[in-house]
């Protein structure tokens, strides 16, 4: 009792010589508390399983519009050459299905290694279902094939990638790299006004000058759309991780608990938004890895149809490489950018200045 008056007024500075001396009535609770948090936390991506239903279905979308493309060619050169022309799509959308399918499967499991193996093995079931529909629906030859073996490896990456310890980032990967896809396929109705706006004429420099404009403006706001997505997929996921935070703990100690091994994870978010952010460029750079080593042979094939047809490719392989570095270093930044407009002082900061303050 004698000692109330001083504790009112050193109640905080002495806390945390207190709690040493009750730890050892919580080393149980406590950690074990916190532990739950910082092990099964990260391997959560909320909303997966509407993620990998709208990825399966865009991946179908990709893959029956080539299958209508190559279908509807008048000849077999025209069919090579548009298979060669959609192969990146169709790629790009099996990484992020493979990814997205994963993360649904394997948001319940906590240990890394079994997730990891889940994850890879989900890829793999989703890569094997795809490579069959193309075989089944495409017509049979090395053209198909092609397809099919490019596509179940992409999509086999993308579940290796869910199997990742944080897979809230690569949730924020395969959103934004799915949003800014289905912004592309949207951008194609306003290539040919963009291209009258930026000056292209009867001549082929000038057309040559305004597709390589068009091209920036759609890489620069799919860059945009990529951060602003991946950001607003990991501030709702930290909303969500932090109310489970405050909700699942039992008693008061056990909610502070939480809620640090929350501060712990969001110490980490910078990083974390970086990484979402450029995710979508990234893809679409592993997009050109895989269609080098994997489909090369179409992209040989197209080429040597015709002179024009080689420089057409040559000229696609560079824009698709320009375009995914535009799409990364403008999505790193635009998810940068707007988690730092988010921050405010720490928990606790305005408490530790005002004692200083007081004295």
């Amino acid at each position: 009792m004698s000692k109330q008056p001083g504790s009112s007024t050193a109640a905080e500075p002495d806390q945390p010589e207190v709690a040493p001396a009750e730890v050892p009535d919580q080393p149980d609770a406590g950690p074990a508390d916190e532990a739950v948090p910082a092990a099964d936390r990260p391997a959560y991506a909320p909303g997966a399983l509407v993620l990998a239903l709208v990825s399966v279905g865009w991946l179908a979308a990709m893959l029956w519009s080539t299958r209508a493309a190559i279908t509807s060619a008048a000849a077999g050169v025209t069919a090579i050459s548009l298979s060669a022309y959609a192969l990146p799509g169709v790629i790009t959308a099996a990484l992020v299905a493979g990814a997205a399918v994963a993360l649904a499967v394997t948001n319940p499991i906590g240990r890394t290694t079994l997730r990891f193996l889940a994850a890879a093995g989900t890829g793999l079931l989703v890569g094997i279902a795809a490579a069959v529909a193309i075989n089944l629906t495409y017509a049979d030859n090395a053209t198909t094939n092609t397809i099919a073996g490019t596509t179940a490896a992409a999509a086999i990456i993308g579940g290796a990638m869910a199997g990742a310890r944080n897979a809230r980032v690569v949730g924020g990967v395969a959103t934004a790299t799915l949003a800014a896809q289905v912004f592309v396929v949207l951008f194609s109705r306003a290539r040919d006004p963009l291209s009258d706006l930026f000056g292209a004429g009867d001549t082929q420099q000038s057309m040559l000058d305004a597709a390589k404009w068009v091209s920036r403006t759609e890489s620069l706001l799919a860059g945009l759309i990529a951060g602003l997505v991946a950001f607003g997929y990991l501030a709702w996921a930290r909303r969500r991780a932090a109310r489970r935070a405050g909700a699942a703990p039992d008693g008061s100690r056990s909610g502070r608990g939480g809620s640090r091994a929350e501060l712990e994870l969001s110490q980490l978010r910078w990083p974390s938004y970086l990484v979402a952010g450029a995710g979508a460029g990234l893809l679409l750079l592993l997009t050109e890895v895989i269609i080098r080593v994997g489909g090369h042979g179409l992209l040989d094939l197209a080429a040597a149809l015709s002179e024009a047809d080689q420089v057409a490719q040559t000229a696609l392989g560079t824009s698709r490489v320009d375009n995914g570095i535009w799409v990364l270093f403008v999505g790193a930044l635009t998810a940068l950018i707007a988690f730092g407009r988010t921050l405010g002082p720490r928990p606790g900061v305005d408490e530790d200045e005002d004692e200083p303050a007081e004295g």
